[in-house]
């Protein structure tokens, strides 16, 4: 239960966003004066939502003398942060060992191949791939297994970052009898192909999108739309499967006041969800929670090509790979199943944490609220 303190900021808040709303800049600064002037320890997830969005605000209001985070965003300290959010949060963990498990049931379709190819355009750091090799690994009858990993560099992942990542697969990879070819590409987005995208005809050719698409520019910022783009060029690869993973949340194209009340409740699930995983002074938990900081502030404070936080929810991506010319893959129970028992394993098991199957994909939550969904798409 929310308390009278948290409902009380709660409402300043949204007088404020209301009031920069109407364009009344002198009476939204007002109230965010007032609300500054109040104690607040950030010692837990209400009062450090708080701090986020007031701080969101004011960039929105004077974003002169209170700069939003935009090139922060694309900084090594900000992947890291993204990074240790993605190893804290089940709901994140979970969707990334979804889209490899959809990945391994399209290669199982097609057995007679024993080349699996991944092509990603956000590798990130090595996390998902170190699931996938060990997947494999376990998998392995007799003939070994190839993966191939294809991974584009751009200026958020230069070709020296994805090469230590690539150095770091290869090496487990061989620990593990798993043969690892990982190829780092560097094209426009007009240029990718079959072929310059290395695939061959005897291969599992997969796409995974996870965390990446929401990143991406659309219609409403920009009239070539870089995110449709993408997704026709890989629908034109002909994929065995497309694997979509993203935070649900209506933060692209709403009205803004429903932008603000969104990203009051899926950053405090958020939050609140890595408060029951992490210890108050473990240094991750806190790197994570200045990586979701950015991302509040971003989202609420910044318009057009500014906005890199422009998550939508599972229904407006369903209507986006269907315009795209993809049919929803839906990810089989035995995944359903596999995630809820990862969920249920381990030492810090959270009751508060959910995992169940809607329109094809798998949602992870907090107390009843989807934070990440999962999809396979052909």
């Amino acid at each position: 239960m929310a308390s009278p303190v948290s409902i009380c900021w709660k409402q300043s808040l949204m007088e404020a966003a209301t009031a920069i709303y109407d364009g009344r800049a002198d009476v939204a600064s007002e109230i965010l004066t007032r609300l500054s002037a109040v104690p607040n320890p950030k010692g837990n997830s209400e009062q450090k939502l708080m701090d986020y969005m007031l701080s969101a605000l004011k960039s929105r209001v004077s974003p002169v003398e209170n700069p939003p985070p935009v090139a922060e965003l694309f900084t090594k300290d900000h992947m890291l942060s993204t990074q240790s959010l993605y190893d804290l949060s089940p709901c994140f963990k979970l969707g990334f060992m979804a889209a490899n498990l959809a990945i391994l049931e399209a290669a199982s379709e097609q057995p007679s191949a024993n080349k699996l190819h991944v092509i990603d355009f956000d590798v990130g750091q090595e996390g998902q791939y170190l699931n996938l090799l060990h997947a494999l690994s376990a998998r392995q009858a007799g003939s070994q297994s190839t993966l191939k990993i294809t991974t584009l560099a751009d200026n958020f992942n230069s070709e020296e970052s994805l090469r230590l990542v690539g150095d770091r697969l290869s090496e487990l990879a061989a620990k593990m009898g798993v043969r690892l070819e990982f190829n780092i590409v560097s094209q426009k987005l007009s240029e990718l192909s079959r072929d310059s995208l290395g695939c061959e005809p005897d291969e599992v050719l997969a796409v995974n999108f996870a965390f990446k698409l929401y990143r991406m520019p659309d219609e409403s910022v920009s009239v070539e739309n870089p995110r449709n783009e993408l997704l026709r060029r890989v629908k034109g690869l002909a994929p065995r499967v497309v694997t979509v993973v993203e935070q649900e949340m209506n933060g692209n194209t709403a009205p803004f006041m429903t932008r603000v009340g969104e990203a009051l409740a899926c950053y405090g699930a958020l939050l609140e969800s890595i408060e029951s995983t992490g210890a108050r002074d473990n240094s991750e938990r806190a790197r994570a929670e200045e990586g979701l900081s950015r991302k509040l502030r971003n989202s609420v404070a910044c318009e057009g090509r500014d906005r890199v936080e422009r998550c939508e929810v599972f229904g407006k991506w369903r209507a986006r790979m269907g315009m795209a010319g993809f049919e929803s893959k839906p990810l089989s129970q035995h995944v359903a199943e596999s995630m809820k028992a990862r969920l249920s394993s381990g030492n810090r098991v959270n009751p508060g944490f959910t995992v169940k199957e809607e329109n094809g994909g798998v949602c992870f939550g907090w107390l009843g609220r989807t934070l990440t969904v999962a999809s396979a798409w052909r």
